[in-house]
């Protein structure tokens, strides 16, 4: 079983993504510090995988096809083992609603994957996504390393009222946003 370490993920909301995407990738393959993993930590919470998820989604770094709709977001992070090292070429695979509630289930609109950088690090460029009927604002993930267990997951933003009524709402995967120095 993967722990919630075994994915840290960062957000940061703002414009200057192109900038900020290349920045971050560019960066050593470093990690910042991560909690003693003596710790045990619960495994992270998995999802369903839901109704909206295609395979053979694009390798890529920015999911928006270029379009200007909604609010900008960074969302990355890196996959880490158990042992606390970068795991590289692990997939990370993303989809999520757009700034209207709505999934592209014809294209590949706020679709996308790649692989882990040789730190474990990866990250998309991609926007806010809007609540829609029973769920709130959340983004899709399903991660694995090469023969490893598949982790399908979602995160939540925080402060959203939706999630009293989001039957898979877990407050231990809201994560916290923050602005990049440009905004």
């Amino acid at each position: 079983m993967q722990s919630r370490r075994d994915i840290l993920h960062v957000l940061a909301a703002g414009a200057g993504l192109s900038a900020t995407l290349t920045a971050v990738l560019a960066q050593p393959a470093e990690l910042e510090p991560t909690p003693s993993c003596t710790d045990k930590d619960a495994p992270t919470p998995a999802a369903n995988t839901g109704p909206y998820f295609r395979p053979g989604s694009p390798e890529r770094v920015d999911v928006t096809d270029g379009r200007a709709e909604g609010t900008p977001l960074l969302v990355g992070g890196g996959v880490l083992g158990r042992d606390c090292r970068p795991i590289a070429r692990a997939i990370v695979d993303l989809w999520q609603a757009d700034n209207g509630g709505q999934y592209d289930t014809s294209g590949t609109y706020l679709r996308g994957h790649q692989y882990t950088d040789g730190g474990g690090r990866w990250a998309f460029a991609t926007i806010v996504p809007a609540p829609y009927t029973f769920r709130s604002m959340h983004i899709h993930f399903r991660v694995q390393r090469a023969g490893g267990a598949l982790l399908t997951t979602q995160v939540f933003f925080p402060g959203d009222p939706g999630h009293d009524r989001d039957p898979q709402f877990d407050p231990r995967l809201v994560l916290p946003l923050s602005r990049n120095a440009g905004t």
